[in-house]
């Protein structure tokens, strides 16, 4: 993680722009905090970010369709903010590739607590394959590059979230052993698993969409009811 990361701050609450910023900057952070999605993309235009924090409700553009394009592109880590707090939002947030998702009113030091876990993931390297020891993992015809970080399946490349490439890689190296929710959530999110939390699972439908594996009898990612996940297939490592 960066001395000092750089965040990206986007809401429309102008109030809270300034005091998040105020409170973010005293914790070491440099923030830039903008009131759209036009001005987000100016911002990006200019400067690296380590971390978006992304107002859901946004005038024009909202803040689940700035992250639908935003994951076409890059693997940026977002944490999602939002008045509304139903399930339903959580899930669509996480579903198009949000890492976390704090609803408002939120306490700046858990707010705080959620920024340094997710930076803590997009940088530590050990749940990753060291692309040096494992340079792609072949699998039911699909190939997961390590280096580029990429899925490649059908002659097409596949965009994945940084959260759901961890996922499947995590998958993948374990092999045939199966791996619980609780380890997924420790590797992925950085703290224990909130028994109610049903985050890794709407990763792992996420990813089994994008294989093409039937949710009602899945041959790639299977479940394995009171323990986590498995992969099902045959892996072959380069």
């Amino acid at each position: 993680m960066a001395e000092h990361p750089h965040l990206l701050l986007v809401d429309d609450d102008s109030e809270i722009r300034s005091l998040l910023s105020q409170y973010l900057e005293k914790e070491g952070m440099r923030v830039t905090a903008v009131g759209d999605a036009l001005q987000m993309r100016r911002a990006m235009e200019r400067s690296h970010f380590d971390l978006l924090l992304l107002d859901v409700m946004l005038p024009g553009e909202d803040g689940l369709s700035i992250c639908r394009g935003l994951r076409a592109r890059s693997q940026m880590p977002v944490i999602m903010l939002t008045a509304r707090g139903e399930d339903t939002d959580r899930i669509v947030g996480f579903e198009l590739g949000a890492d976390d998702y704090v609803p408002k009113p939120f306490n700046p030091r858990e707010l705080l607590g959620r920024i340094r876990a997710v930076l803590r993931r997009s940088t530590h390297a050990s749940p990753d394959p060291d692309p040096q020891a494992v340079r792609a993992f072949n699998f039911d015809g699909w190939r997961l590059d390590t280096t580029r970080r990429t899925l490649t399946g059908n002659a097409s490349e596949v965009s994945l979230s940084g959260a759901e490439y961890r996922l499947l890689a995590v998958l993948l190296s374990a092999g045939n052993r199966v791996v619980t929710r609780t380890q997924l959530a420790e590797l992925l999110r950085g703290r224990e698993v909130d028994p109610l939390d049903r985050s890794i699972d709407v990763r792992v439908s996420r990813l089994r969409q994008i294989l093409g594996d039937d949710a009602r009898a899945p041959r790639i990612i299977k479940t394995v009811y009171g323990q986590g996940y498995v992969i099902g297939v045959p892996v072959a490592t380069e």
